[in-house]
């Protein structure tokens, strides 16, 4: 279904209530650029760590602007054993509401509009139609000051900002250029008292000239008349004299509120939409959702965070539950069986063997999609095609049980491995950022950094470390760059050979993130303190920190997130990590731990957490979800699955060995044999 401003207040109940009953969404974004950077080590870097890759994005992606949103709604259908679909595609557009409110700034990356224009995108329907959306905090301050114009009106002191608080005190002072424009409107309203005819319109002025109006029949007619600016389509505005009597005043004074009241109902516009998803606590898919999931909170919460874990908190109140399908496909046990990740090879791959192309059907009243004709690069239709990749893989899942399954509820503990990790693009060890804890610290032993002079270019690099086998260079500016050694033991005669160097400069990868922090810590140091005049010293805030202090005071107040079923006990261990350290962890470097030190853990990370319901809560606290029936059409627990059962799984890791072995017959015995005993097993090379 297409919304855009014209249908979208008649459309708005609809998504209200395909939201509320769907069991899993699927979202997609379109935007006008990508990178405002001068080329793509600005953006990405093979070994950003999870902060920097953040930080990067926030800087050279949040002046774009997300102008279609794609929500595509999920309903199993238990009878019929399909899904039952909603497809929306929103066109979005920051239309100011009136003068007072934000007049958003955007740019636009060439290659991107070039690239949408080929695809069929029309942009008129964006800039000519677009659904329009305030922040919270934008919100707010627009109804804060409709609420001190109210005030204002009602003490008497005056109507809107523009009419001067002594109008009725005496005659306005017209200038000279003036008089004869408005003696000509007093004549006018002055015999709308001898006809029949209770309204008239003035012809368009300008915003003074209706200043002076105003002044000046408030002071010549105190009673019998009421004021009225009206716009048009073409934005002239004109203002409209009605004659009445008290009681008429009265009521449409009432009414011009409530209309106003409406007007900036209206102006909140898609970000409703945004609220809805929010409070539903609904498994959100995306596909490479990490910008997604940015530019929807920049756009319609808050400006984003500075810090990465500020980032992480403000995410899970607006997306309780997410999930990745690209990260999923990259992930085992579906990597060895997926050759391409990009969205519409996925889409493709997942038709064929082992695979099933899922059953759905799309609901009555709303246009169907047919993935034959590949409408890519139409956000809902994008968003339509996640979700079917999602349910391919999810089923999938179900035939590793015991007996097996050919549907796996999106409540099933079998897909919790996956819940709350963006996949990050183009970094070498680190396949995801954790939503819900710390982020994967690869130790990168193997890692030099390198400073060299502006001139060089990769083969220089390359020319340099020629007695050291491979290497890979990850470029971060245009005089320094990571080379990663194909062996640690490498890395000392690296350091020894270049130690008289004059035109370059070594040094490993411990030492370049040491360097960095002292660097940081001692610009922090100069710039947080300065002394007030009462000799105290003051704190230092940025406005985007108080910003979003403000936000999240907001939030708490406007949103009760459902959170997801994982148990307490489940976010660590979920995936199958063991090479990796984290920076709360005491020296253990493997991720798999008794069920004590993962409490302590657990309890570790949530104590920086201020606010309660940021924790992780239990499946039987969870609200806002109904109980999804099993095949068998019996009532499970929310958060339940009949596939939770442990005598009903098998894991990954023997399942895969017991089906390569008689697919390639190649299968070494040693690898079924060493891998950890865990549900899942994230590969070690991505």
């Amino acid at each position: 279904m297409e919304v855009t401003r014209k249908n979208y207040k008649s459309c708005l109940n609809t998504v209200y209530s395909a939201i509320e009953e769907a069991d899993f969404l699927a979202i997609d974004g379109e935007f006008s650029g990508i990178s405002d950077g001068p080329n793509v080590s600005a953006l990405t870097n093979g070994l950003d760590t999870p902060e920097e890759r953040y930080t990067k994005l926030k800087k050279h992606s949040m002046d774009f602007l997300l102008f279609q949103f794609g929500l595509c709604t999920f309903t199993y259908d238990q009878t019929n054993s399909k899904y039952i679909i909603k497809p929306f595609n929103f066109y979005v557009f920051p239309k100011p509401f009136n003068r007072t409110s934000p007049d958003i700034k955007f740019i636009c990356q060439s290659s991107s509009i070039d690239f949408l224009a080929s695809q069929g995108f029309d942009f008129n329907k964006v800039f000519c139609h677009g659904i329009p959306y305030l922040n919270q905090e934008e919100e707010a301050h627009l109804r804060e000051q409709t609420e001190e114009r109210r005030n204002q009106h009602a003490n008497g002191v005056g109507t809107p900002s523009y009419i001067s608080p002594s109008s009725s005190k005496g005659p306005a002072h017209v200038p000279e250029e003036h008089k004869e424009f408005i003696s000509r409107v007093v004549d006018r309203v002055e015999a709308l008292f001898t006809k029949p005819d209770k309204t008239l319109d003035l012809e368009p002025c300008t915003g003074f000239q209706r200043k002076l109006i105003y002044q000046t029949l408030n002071w010549k007619f105190p009673k019998g008349l009421h004021l009225e600016t009206i716009e048009t389509e073409k934005k002239e505005r004109y203002i409209q004299v009605c004659r009445v009597d008290e009681e008429e005043k009265r009521k449409m004074e009432q009414h011009k509120q409530e209309r106003e009241q409406e007007e900036l109902n209206d102006a909140v516009g898609f970000s409703r939409v945004v609220h809805a998803i929010s409070k539903s606590g609904k498994l959100v898919v995306g596909h490479n959702m990490l910008l997604d999931v940015m530019h929807t909170i920049h756009q319609f919460y808050c400006p984003l965070p500075d810090d990465l874990q500020d980032f992480k908190e403000v995410t899970m109140c607006v997306f309780p539950r997410l999930l990745d399908t690209k990260l999923m496909a990259s992930t085992q046990p579906f990597k060895e069986l997926i050759t391409n990740t990009s969205l519409a090879e996925l889409e493709k791959q997942l038709k064929e063997t082992p695979f099933k192309a899922p059953q759905v059907d799309t609901a009555q009243g709303f246009p169907s999609y047919n993935t034959a004709q590949e409408q890519l690069h139409e956000a809902g239709y994008d968003a339509y095609i996640t979700g079917l990749c999602f349910v391919s893989m999810a089923n999938y899942l179900g035939s590793f049980l015991t007996p097996p399954k050919s549907y796996i509820s999106p409540r099933s503990k079998l897909i919790e491995p996956f819940f709350n990790k963006l996949f990050l693009m183009r970094i070498i060890d680190i396949p995801y950022l954790n939503v819900t804890g710390p982020d994967l610290q690869p130790k990168r032993d193997h890692v030099l950094h390198v400073s060299f002079p502006k001139e060089w270019k990769t083969s220089d690099l390359y020319q340099l470390f020629s007695a050291f086998g491979s290497i890979q260079v990850s470029w971060i500016d245009d005089t320094s760059a990571f080379v990663s050694l194909s062996q640690t033991d490498q890395v000392q005669i690296a350091m020894n050979t270049s130690r008289y160097a004059e035109s370059y400069r070594i040094q490993t990868y411990a030492d370049y993130v040491q360097n960095k922090q002292q660097q940081e810590e001692k610009k922090l140091g100069q710039t947080n303190k300065s002394w007030g005049e009462d000799g105290w010293v003051k704190p230092h805030f940025t406005s985007s920190a108080s910003t979003f202090a403000y936000s999240r005071a907001l939030r708490k107040r406007s949103i009760s997130p459902v959170h997801g079923e994982q148990g307490s006990g489940e976010l660590v261990s979920a995936d199958g990590w063991n090479q990796y350290s984290y920076p709360e962890s005491t020296g253990s470097k493997k991720m798999k731990t008794d069920d004590a030190s993962r409490r302590a853990h657990l309890e570790a990370v949530q104590s920086k957490t201020s606010e309660a319901w940021l924790k992780t809560t239990d499946a039987s606290h969870s609200s806002g979800l109904s109980p999804v029936p099993d095949e068998e059409g019996e009532s499970s627990p929310e958060g339940s699955d009949p596939a939770d059962n442990a005598e009903g799984t098998v894991t990954w890791q023997q399942a895969s060995a017991s089906r390569n072995r008689g697919q390639k017959g190649k299968k070494k015995k040693s690898e079924a044999t060493e891998s950890p005993p865990s549900l899942f097993e994230v590969p070690e090379v991505w």
